[in-house]
């Protein structure tokens, strides 16, 4: 593995606006005294803008002195977009979050998904084999996969090692094409990539169509919520501060460059699993949801939650089951994620309670 300081380099987050992108350069400032930081987002009204336009306000507050920090609002799938800003820039670690999220709404709009998550992630690989060109060039790209590449694998825990060709959804394909693309770039042009499969991120200023956001919603409206495969769902629920822990010590260990007896690179990539290791029933994950809710005084003591709870089948796309082998990050990087469960959805309620009253 070769060592990569962050001190004083220019360092591009792309998906800053997002969840896991802002809560990245969030730690970014805090961990670092000398650094440039570039965001870009394209604010899409996939869900609540207003929560992406918080988390920048909370940046711009944060930004601490020796910090040169850039918000641009732009498209990675807009190609001319992409090349202006590593030509301004000349970033030496990129980290790409920036996707189109959701396994559902792939399904109903394909498009937004090859247009950011194939085209958009063929840009920045693009201008990565170029910057070595005109200048020292990017010496780590990190970028965001999923565990739902794993599909309806029904080995457990999930391993890197396993066979990942049957998706379930068109969002998971495209996933598994960032990996097979970032392969073919570090072979072909010694781009040292890792990929990170994430495992159902969730925490305060989270995504509003994930489970435990959209559930506290409709509660809160004395709606029904549905619980999918009647309920006997588990998810590797990872808290959003083990994930940008992972990505930051990942961001410092890079696969090394070396030749194979050939004369070419061996392709400096690795691709790891960021999960909790702890599956969670999803009846479980909602009777904790609810008595946090209620400590948060979200909802009333006396809330009926049994008549707000409707068991139902199977979605297309979905799962039954996620659960992360970590040992190879635990292994590499000395890291593992634990946050209970508990203590999350409980920093998830308080934030909810301050943010909408």
């Amino acid at each position: 593995m070769q060592k990569i300081g962050l001190e004083g380099k220019t360092i591009l987050v792309t998906g800053s606006a997002g969840f896991i992108g802002a809560n990245l350069v969030k730690r970014l400032f805090l961990d670092l005294s000398r650094a440039t930081v570039v965001g870009i987002d394209n604010m899409n009204p996939y869900y609540d803008v207003a929560i992406k336009e918080h988390r920048l306000r909370e940046l711009e507050g944060l930004k601490p002195e020796g910090i040169d920090y850039h918000f641009i609002k732009g498209d990675i799938a807009d190609k001319a977009a992409v090349d202006g800003l590593f030509s301004e820039y000349r970033p030496a670690v990129v980290v790409n979050l920036a996707a189109q999220a959701g396994v559902r709404y792939s399904i109903t709009d394909p498009d937004a998904y090859i247009q950011s998550n194939v085209i958009g992630f063929y840009n920045i690989l693009e201008t990565c084999r170029r910057s070595y060109e005109s200048y020292d060039g990017v010496e780590h790209l990190v970028f965001a996969s999923s565990s739902s590449v794993y599909g309806s694998n029904k080995k457990v825990p999930y391993s890197t090692d396993d066979k990942v060709d049957n998706p379930v959804s068109l969002y998971a394909a495209t996933k598994k094409s960032n990996e097979l693309m970032a392969h073919a770039y570090s072979k072909l042009y010694d781009i040292p990539c890792t990929g990170l499969r994430f495992f159902t991120v969730y925490g305060p200023a989270g995504r509003p169509d994930m489970a435990y956001f959209g559930f506290t919603d409709k509660l809160v409206r004395g709606e029904t919520i549905e619980i999918f495969n009647y309920g006997s769902c588990q998810r590797d629920f990872t808290y959003i501060d083990d994930i940008v822990e992972g990505v930051v010590r990942v961001m410092q260990g890079a696969p090394e460059r070396k030749k194979g007896e050939d004369g070419l690179p061996v392709p400096p990539y690795k691709v790891y699993n960021i999960g909790n290791s702890s599956p969670e029933n999803l009846l479980d994950f909602v009777d904790i949801l609810q008595q946090e809710l209620v400590a948060a005084g979200i909802l009333p003591a006396g809330y009926d939650f049994e008549a707000h709870k409707k068991l139902v089948s199977m979605q297309p796309g979905d799962v039954p089951v996620t659960f992360a082998d970590t040992v190879p990050l635990e292994r590499d990087y000395g890291f593992k994620p634990s946050t209970p469960l508990r203590a999350g959805l409980r920093a998830f309620a308080r934030w909810y309670k301050e943010f909408y009253g």
